[in-house]
């Protein structure tokens, strides 16, 4: 008679290539996760640069001119945002103001004229040396100035 041996388990190289795939997935993963949070995180300034346009464009019916500041516009923000907000050249009082790792937050080229207007917003929403910059005019569009998802 041939004695059957059996035996229960798995091989070395077989744990070995599972916890490798596992790991391939895991990075796979986190990348995704990760810059899907910046770009809800960009849900903030969307919001907000479409609030204070349209609180200019209410604005400009009313006096007929976008030529105004943030008490003539009536915008503030609410809680602690990522962004510094830019109307007319001056900033919003509320919003971070401050150089974290290098950032700057100065104006990206808002402006205001009789006919037209121009809110800038500019962060840092992924903690590294590039900014979220974004600008909105009277025609209610947006232009990524540049986008702090995408920067390396």
């Amino acid at each position: 008679m041939v004695k059957n041996v059996h035996q229960d388990g798995f091989t070395l190289i077989e744990l070995m290539v599972t916890v490798a795939i596992l790991g391939i997935l895991a990075a796979l993963a986190t990348g995704s996760f990760l810059s899907y949070q910046a770009r809800a995180k960009q849900s903030e300034i969307k919001s907000n640069l479409g609030a204070i346009g349209e609180l200019a464009i209410s604005y400009k019916t009313e006096y007929d001119t976008y030529i105004t500041d943030w008490t003539g516009i009536g915008w503030q923000p609410q809680g602690t945002t990522r962004y510094r907000y830019w109307y007319n050249g001056v900033a919003a009082t509320g919003t971070p103001t401050s150089t974290e790792m290098g950032i700057d937050y100065s104006d990206p080229g808002s402006a205001a004229t009789a006919s037209t207007f121009i809110s800038a917003a500019v962060g840092n929403i992924d903690r590294d040396n590039s900014t979220d910059q974004w600008l909105y005019d009277q025609n209610r569009s947006f232009t990524i100035q540049q986008n702090d998802v995408t920067t390396p």
